[in-house]
């Protein structure tokens, strides 16, 4: 088991992962609905290397 900070970590980039997915990946959309502003949703993706390889991802584990 990691420690809390990686666990939070972790759970944040998960929730951005989620919202970009339920905005269709329109970044203004999901960082109003995260409670942040564009430019700090933009830095979280760029920190954690989020792409939209994560939603190719977990459509190849649903097929």
């Amino acid at each position: 088991m990691g420690s809390l900070k990686d666990r939070v970590k972790e759970i944040e980039r998960e929730e951005i992962i989620n919202a970009l997915k339920e905005c269709d990946w329109v970044m203004a959309r999901a960082a109003r609905k995260l409670g942040i502003t564009e430019r700090m949703i933009g830095y979280k993706i760029k920190k954690y290397g989020i792409g939209r390889e994560e939603d190719k991802d977990s459509k190849q584990l649903t097929e």
